[in-house]
């Protein structure tokens, strides 16, 4: 998980780098403790965001605030930090800038995981579907060209269409199993929003 935790940073302050943070007229007319605010409740990782707020606005010369921004940061992060944002967090498949102090991560981090697990079997099932019905659509094809095949190109496309079928019913009992934990995992979700304050009773989240 720690592996996970810190690919997940790297890729924040990758995304980060990318873009202004402000444009001209927001570094003009900025009000350092409300952007503050609003970026430690998105959970940004305070040293790369800042420093990205001050490479926008050095084309029109300004210089945030860093102290009035902090301030604004700390109070958006009481926000971020909670176990239903980090629910939140994880089952939108975002990252986590590992920003949550220790008093607040070990919530956080109960949700984030949780809703990233979920997040997980649900893209792994819908990958395991789009896989299915390409196949499926291979199989029409190949049905229809089949229907005008000379007889020596009928035995390679009946055997094409056996291999598709085969693998086809392999996904689906696959797909039945991440299914299963899938489910699994959903219960727990609904379990954790009516108890965000509590472990599940359930280990291994």
């Amino acid at each position: 998980m720690i592996r996970l935790l810190v690919a997940a940073t790297v890729g924040f302050g990758l995304f980060l780098a990318s873009c202004n943070t402000l444009s001209k007229e927001e570094c003009v007319a900025a009000d350092w403790r409300v952007i503050g605010e609003s970026d430690g409740a998105a959970g940004y990782e305070p040293q790369q965001r800042f420093a990205a707020h001050a490479k926008s606005c050095e084309r029109v010369k300004i210089v945030p605030d860093q102290s009035i921004w902090f301030q604004g940061y700390q109070a958006g992060l009481v926000r971020y930090c909670t176990p239903l944002s980090g629910l939140a967090r994880g089952q939108s498949g975002g990252g986590y800038a590992n920003v949550c102090p220790p008093e607040t991560a070990s919530g956080f981090l109960r949700g984030f995981n949780l809703g990233a697990k979920q997040h997980g079997l649900q893209e792994r099932f819908n990958a395991m579907q789009n896989d299915y019905s390409s196949k499926e659509t291979e199989i029409d094809e190949l049905s229809d060209k089949l229907r005008d095949a000379k007889d020596e190109e009928r035995s390679a496309l009946r055997r094409r269409i056996e291999d598709l079928e085969d693998d086809m019913h392999d996904i689906r009992r696959d797909q039945r199993d991440v299914q299963d934990d899938l489910d699994r995992v959903n219960e727990d979700v609904e379990w954790f929003q009516r108890n965000p304050s509590a472990e599940l009773p359930a280990p291994g989240y």
